[in-house]
């Protein structure tokens, strides 16, 4: 068995870690900017989805909070890029929006979201969701002996590009469908109950809504074929390889 060797960011100093804040209210950027700064985090601002992807290829943030509704390109064609963009695949993006509906948030996790804040939020509780999203950020350890190729049945799990190369083909994923991904695969057959798949994947202090499992899931039926995922009604998913 494999076994990975990871490190939480938890070591990480917050005057290391840089933080991308995306909206198109100058009060939500002076504010919510204001507290961030005062936490130690480094702060860069956007006022639209444009802006936001150049900043980000420029500066390589550890975290996106990102506003939905923008003028010139909205928050969810912005992530949508950032997820296709070499070298950001695996920045941590919370959108940050007044707007609860059930669409848009299924929208988000669609084009790769990690989390979703609703407005308005008081500062001190904005803060603390930070830091629990920063929390599930991984690095990997320096002193990694194992593989970080993984080869199932007709699928291959490289964990140092984070895709998956199914028969020759890669697969770009992005970091949450990767992460879930790997946990069903890590263990064949074995039927992952969906508390312990938010646990592992999203972390017990980080809240997400309760379709955002069966949202990933669905996209990886799309990107990577429904016969490989099967829902154990009332308990979960399990991976089933193809011994083809």
């Amino acid at each position: 068995m494999i076994v990975y060797n990871l490190l939480l960011v938890s070591y990480m100093k917050n005057t290391d870690i840089k933080i991308l804040l995306v909206d198109d209210e100058p009060d939500i950027l002076e504010i919510v900017g204001y507290n961030l700064k005062n936490e130690g985090y480094i702060i860069y601002t956007a006022k639209n989805g444009i802006e936001a992807i150049k900043t980000a290829k420029k500066v390589i943030p550890h975290l996106i909070i990102l506003d939905i509704m923008m003028p010139e390109m909205d928050g969810i064609e912005a992530c949508e890029k950032i997820r296709g963009t070499k070298g950001l695949e695996n920045v941590l993006i919370t959108f940050f929006t007044a707007r609860g509906e059930d669409y848009s948030q299924v929208a988000g996790f669609d084009v790769g979201a990690d989390d979703y804040i609703t407005k308005p939020i008081k500062p001190k509780l904005l803060v603390s969701k930070i830091k629990a999203l920063l929390r599930r950020i991984k690095v990997k350890e320096e002193t990694v002996t194992s593989s970080e190729k993984v080869t199932i049945g007709k699928i291959i799990i490289d964990r140092e590009e984070y895709v998956v190369i199914k028969e020759g083909e890669k697969l770009s994923l992005p970091r949450k469908e990767f992460e879930l991904f790997s946990l069903l695969a890590s263990k064949p057959g074995k039927v992952f109950k969906r508390d312990d798949i938010l646990d592992n994947v999203w972390g017990n202090e980080v809240v997400v809504g309760g379709r955002t499992i069966d949202v990933h899931i669905r996209k990886l039926r799309e990107k990577i074929g429904d016969d490989y995922f099967k829902t154990v009604k009332g308990v979960g998913y399990k991976f089933v390889v193809d011994e083809d």
